[in-house]
């Protein structure tokens, strides 16, 4: 038999007796009514539910089994559970076996989904969230599009040079921020022309690991994952080679030093005498390279001896389009307008590329004017520390970031709370820094003469970063001061913007870094491409 506590049931007999006689009186308020009868309504249904803990076992009360009445006109019967429904229930609760945990092991419990909390916020943290792209709109073909399709690979070309020419202007573009090129109506153009026409063939030859294992972390692993990438397209690659416009020789050279070089040598001609000796053999085995003298074939290389490992064969550094992260003009190898600039993209986990990137801070919580920290090798890094390591505290220039340093702020949080991260050059005029500035949102200060910066032909870095000459060192803090403000903050603005440019994903997207690389060297091959076309050449 169900026993109610006192408290419960003095109120529910005091209520309904003044609703009574509220109704006798006719003077009831139909409000405190209504949310009387809500609440009444409520406890009937929580007595009807058996885990509800109104009911006491311990307490002595009065016995329920007997109808109550109020006020002699109102019948309440709180034998509310059938003797079904009870043996249902025990027959429920002693079926399932109930285990109850010691305080160790629920301590235990606890600190698992504290843990899995953490973990789920360190993953949100860390990952750099990119929203889905806008789905793209199904583009109507024309009719002069539709028949490039089945030109022969060089009068598809001249067919899109001409067609880049005739670009026309673009406004109020949606997908893209036009800030941050130079002419927003080429690129889009270009772009488009590109997913329509362009095909590549990946020549099969080569063994593992110096072709086709890719390389995918490190700071030389833009080349790595370019490879992987391109290799498991499906869009751009052909598997006839007759039909393609570009061949790509898909070796690493990262991977070629491993395997080839002997450590201390200081002697890296045999990596230029193995890539020598590979070339010759496509052109023997294929007709392709003879036909344009490697005009139409590239290579992607990060590494800092890229240039050098192309200077035995010389069709291959004359001709071929080099896509390197080592862009010098001042060696003679790298040839703008031919050649493509390739960023320098740090990657720490091959599985999750996108991790530990991003996420910068507001402009109000970057108190630092300019930071540097790292080895001190090359020409300008002593001349920059010389200049001003403990100097000023609005620039934080640092050789290796201290230990007692970095104990209060890392690497990564000096470069989010930072106005403008310098990028001096190294050895070679390349510097992952650039690209790591734009990840968290830092306005990069490049400092090495001669340095063709990452995808120059479209993009306007002077809109996102400032490019300051070696001999300009010791008035760096001058030329950043003089900035305004609202040029600094549009500046960190295009930034953001400029962001989705030099992102590697797993699953490539529209216009990232795998795309604009690929549109870099699609590009330049346009402008190298001498045929002529009109429109009367679609006519026969």
């Amino acid at each position: 038999m169900v026993e109610i506590k006192r408290p419960l049931r003095l109120f529910i007999e005091v209520s309904i007796r003044e609703l009574i006689r509220g109704f006798r009186r006719q003077r009831i308020k139909w409000r405190n009514a209504f949310l009387l009868g809500s609440i009444l309504t409520t406890i009937v249904i929580l007595l009807h539910t058996p885990t509800f803990q109104i009911f006491s076992d311990d307490e002595e009360t009065e016995s329920s089994s007997s109808p109550m009445y109020l006020n002699g006109s109102l019948h309440v019967n709180i034998h509310i559970v059938s003797e079904a429904k009870v043996e249902s229930f025990k027959a429920l609760t002693t079926s399932t076996p109930i285990v109850k945990l010691n305080s160790s092991e629920e301590s235990g419990n606890v600190l698992s989904r504290k843990r899995r909390k953490r973990k789920k916020r360190k993953k949100t943290k860390d990952d750099l969230i990119l929203s889905d792209p806008p789905p793209v709109q199904p583009h109507v073909l024309s009719s002069s599009e539709r028949n490039a399709l089945s030109l022969p690979p060089k009068k598809a070309l001249a067919y899109a040079k001409l067609e880049i020419q005739r670009a026309v202007e673009v406004i109020n573009d949606t997908d893209l921020y036009s800030p941050v090129f130079r002419n927003i109506s080429v690129f889009r153009r270009s772009y488009e022309l590109m997913e329509l026409i362009l095909k590549v063939y990946i020549y099969p030859d080569g063994d593992k690991p110096i072709f086709h294992q890719p390389h995918l972390n490190g700071i030389y692993a833009s080349e790595g994952w370019f490879m992987k990438l391109m290799e498991s397209n499906t869009k751009f690659v052909t598997k006839n080679p007759e039909k393609s416009h570009l061949f790509y020789m898909p070796y690493s050279v990262k991977q070629l030093q491993h395997a080839i070089f002997v450590p201390g040598s200081h002697n890296i001609k045999p990596l230029s005498i193995f890539l020598r000796d590979y070339v010759n053999m496509l052109s023997i085995k294929y007709p392709f390279w003879n036909r344009t003298h490697g005009s139409d074939h590239f290579l992607v290389a990060c590494h800092d001896w890229g240039p050098y490992t192309v200077n035995e064969h010389q069709e291959l550094r004359r001709n071929s389009i080099k896509a390197l992260c080592n862009a010098d003009l001042s060696d003679g190898i790298f040839v703008p307008g031919k050649d493509v600039s390739l960023p320098e993209t740090s990657i720490r986990n091959a599985g999750r590329p996108l991790r530990n990137i991003g996420n910068g801070n507001r402009v109000s919580q970057r108190p630092i004017l300019a930071f540097f920290a790292g080895n001190l090798h090359g020409r300008v890094r002593p001349k920059l520390l010389k200049h001003w390591r403990n100097k000023d505290n609005d620039m934080k220039i640092y050789g290796p970031l201290p230990h007692n340093v970095a104990r209060k702020m890392t690497y990564v949080q000096h470069m989010k709370s930072s106005k403008y991260c310098l990028c001096p050059m190294g050895y070679e005029v390349n510097s992952p820094r650039i690209v790591e500035s734009i990840y968290y949102e830092c306005v990069p200060v490049v400092i090495a003469d001669n340095f063709v910066l990452p995808f120059s032909d479209v993009l306007d870095w002077s809109a996102f970063s400032v490019v300051v000459p070696e001999k300009e060192i010791p008035r760096l803090k001058e030329i950043l001061m003089e900035i305004p403000m609202r040029r600094y903050l549009k500046m960190q603005s295009n930034v953001k913007m400029v962001q989705r440019h030099f992102l590697w994903s797993t699953k490539p997207r529209r216009y990232d870094v795998f795309h604009m690389i690929l549109h870099s060297i699609w590009f330049n091959l346009l402008n190298q491409n001498q045929t002529s076309y009109s429109d009367h050449d679609l006519d026969s």
